[in-house]
């Protein structure tokens, strides 16, 4: 799922809400900033039936700072999740093999300390999970995996869709307050 909001405070949480009073797990949570000014995305991965999905879209919505929610399977979207992995220095610089894995992967080194290497990939869970067994036998220190980050492949975007929205019913004009900024000064007698 794809999911345009306002950035409001708790409405992450009363998203949250709407999957767990239906037993839903997240498998992968995503919110930044979109490519329009002050709407954020979130990218919601779950694994469910497409009508579930279909409910779930329409609850999501009606959350009032909810703007849009699109839902979608892994064909439509170009999606990539980044793992890092911290591995000890030693091995690698013993081991070149390893060195010659990591690139094999398409990992690379993002930093080396005397004591430990750590290595950066980015793919589908697979390729990173794959990683994981590779480096088990070399004393794998520690593994994080981000949440997944995607792209709706047959889509003009929101942006696009706002920006028509926009033209066709624009908002009424914002008139600054001329007191706004003046603090004390309005108030002192």
């Amino acid at each position: 799922m794809t999911v345009y909001t306002e950035n409001q405070i708790g409405l992450l949480n009363r998203i949250a809400i709407i999957f767990t009073r239906r037993k839903i797990n997240i498998d992968s949570l995503n919110t930044s900033p979109s490519e329009i000014d002050s709407i954020h995305r979130f990218n919601i991965v779950i694994t469910e039936s497409e009508e579930v999905v279909r409910k779930l879209t329409r609850q999501i919505e009606k959350q009032v700072e909810v703007l849009k929610v699109y839902y979608h399977t892994n064909a439509d979207v170009v999606w990539q999740e980044l793992a890092l992995y911290k591995v000890s220095t030693d091995v690698i610089a013993e081991k070149v093999s390893v060195e010659r894995l990591l690139r094999e992967n398409g990992a690379r080194a993002v930093t080396i300390r005397k004591d430990y290497t750590v290595f950066e990939a980015t793919g589908h869970r697979e390729e990173t999970d794959n990683l994981i067994k590779i480096l088990q036998p070399y004393g794998l220190i520690e593994f994080v995996r981000s949440a997944r980050v995607a792209i709706i492949k047959d889509s003009e975007g929101f942006n696009s869709k706002l920006r028509e929205f926009e033209r066709l019913e624009p908002g009424e004009e914002v008139i600054e307050n001329e007191y706004l900024n003046q603090g004390q000064k309005v108030f002192t007698m």
